[in-house]
């Protein structure tokens, strides 16, 4: 029993063929806003991507991109098909090349429906990006003379503004690393030379933050030296004062913009896929009812159309034989192959008469 039966008449297959034509304009446009989305996701992460650690994560806006172009190509094609349908002559041209085309419909689907997903899941592979990249982005702060890394203090600055954020987990993260250049110590002070020393790996460490972790709504002037020294500080509590420093870390401000945005994608790029699933059902319908004329003279004639000439259980059973079989054939090839680099291989006899 075929899945999906459904009769029509030559009024239905016109409209059938018109609906399908506009819903593959519809989703050439969704092609370009897919497209867009993943343009804009790749220019995003680029801004950023000297405080992240690999180029993984470039790979759900590289799939976006590639959706959205495959996307416009699909449709195009689709739309022009339902077009020519209406009119019989022009239609027998595209007949042997639906198959195929379905087929192809049916695995890009597939992976619309994956790169959907991808933009839920990459959370995890996000964060770990992030934190590694944000680390690595802390220590070359200070590297204002070296080439090459000379930008990284206006970029952390910039992102820690921007996103109302301090240090990498947070503003404890500036007290294990030297953020202050060397270029502007006094190492003829008594105070550096002892906060040198007392550091194993000869680093002058400080309780401070950059100036960019400052938040302007504080009600004071803001605090980044001797953070933690309450004493140093008139009417100070670096535990209660929350409004002086930025209290969120960089790489959960960075990970909630994101993953919010990619949500959001992942939601579009799902009912992009609803939409492609509905163009190729009815695709589908068009051309079954289209072939089942009983006579292509008369295209006033009823005709049926169906999903799946046979019902879903049998349609998988089919496709598994088909499997086997040609699993079967390989194997008697290679057989067969075999027996004859055996019988090639004999050495005939060689009688010697003395």
């Amino acid at each position: 029993m075929a899945l999906l039966k459904v009769k029509f008449n030559q009024k239905k297959r016109v409209k059938l063929a018109q609906g399908l034509w506009l819903m593959n304009w519809f989703s050439v446009f969704a092609g370009i806003l897919v497209f867009s989305m993943g343009l804009f996701l790749k220019i995003e992460l680029r801004k950023r991507s000297e405080v992240m650690d690999n180029s993984e994560s470039h790979f759900v806006p590289n799939s976006l991109i590639l959706m959205g172009i495959l996307s416009c190509a699909f449709n195009g094609f689709a739309g022009k098909i339902c077009y020519d349908s209406l009119d019989p002559a022009k239609f027998a041209k595209w007949k042997p090349l639906l198959k195929p085309y379905l087929a192809l419909c049916f695995f890009f689907n597939i992976l619309i429906f994956f790169v959907a997903l991808l933009c839920f899941l990459m959370r995890g592979s996000l964060e770990s990006t992030l934190a590694q990249g944000l680390k690595n982005g802390m220590k070359f702060y200070r590297d204002t003379d070296t080439p090459g890394r000379c930008f990284m203090k206006k970029t952390i600055d910039m992102l820690q503004i921007e996103f109302k954020c301090c240090g990498n987990n947070g503003f404890k993260d500036w007290f294990e690393i030297q953020w202050i250049s060397n270029r502007y110590l006094d190492f003829s002070s008594k105070e550096v030379k002892d906060r040198i020393k007392s550091n194993v790996d000869g680093r002058y460490l400080v309780d401070g933050v950059p100036f960019s972790c400052c938040n302007p709504s504080s009600p004071r002037p803001c605090i980044q030296y001797q953070v933690t020294n309450n004493s140093a500080h008139y009417s100070y509590d670096y535990q209660t004062e929350e409004l002086n420093l930025w209290r969120r870390g960089c790489r959960e401000a960075l990970l909630h913009y994101y993953s919010s945005m990619m949500s959001s994608m992942g939601a579009v790029v799902l009912l992009v896929w609803l939409f492609e699933t509905a163009v190729m059902v009815g695709l589908r319908l068009l051309h079954t009812s289209l072939e089942s004329i009983a006579n292509p003279e008369d295209p006033e004639c009823e005709s049926e159309g169906w999903i799946l000439e046979n019902s879903l259980k049998d349609t998988l059973k089919s496709a598994l034989e088909s499997l086997k079989k040609i699993g079967k054939f390989n194997q008697v090839e290679a057989d067969g192959e075999g027996a004859e680099g055996a019988e090639g291989g004999k050495t005939p006899a060689v009688t010697t008469v003395s």
